[in-house]
């Protein structure tokens, strides 16, 4: 028996996969950048958007919104931290 995640995955899939191209594209690059970058995050829909949380059952913390164009949101349950060091300085991006 499948395991709420990975049911939850499948909706996942499923949501994306009807989504019209170019859009499908896009959001499964996306998709597929967010499970690389932060595996703790566990694919859900929320409010019937492609969501990303801590759990199952907590609130999304990334969106993944198909309207009249794709947005990302980073929903007010993000802790955010400013760039840069522990003193919040801007740290180069490049030498």
């Amino acid at each position: 028996m499948a395991s709420k995640d990975e049911k939850n995955l499948s909706k996942v899939i499923d949501k994306i996969a009807k989504m019209d191209e170019p859009q499908r594209s896009l959001v499964q690059r996306v998709h597929e950048i967010i499970v690389a970058a932060a595996p703790a995050l566990k694919p859900r829909i929320w409010y019937g958007m492609p969501a990303y949380a801590l759990s199952a059952s907590t609130p999304a913390l990334v969106t993944l919104r198909n309207d009249e164009r794709v947005n990302l949101a980073l929903t007010e349950k993000v802790e955010l931290a400013p760039a840069g060091g522990h003193d919040g300085k801007l740290m180069p991006a490049a030498l």
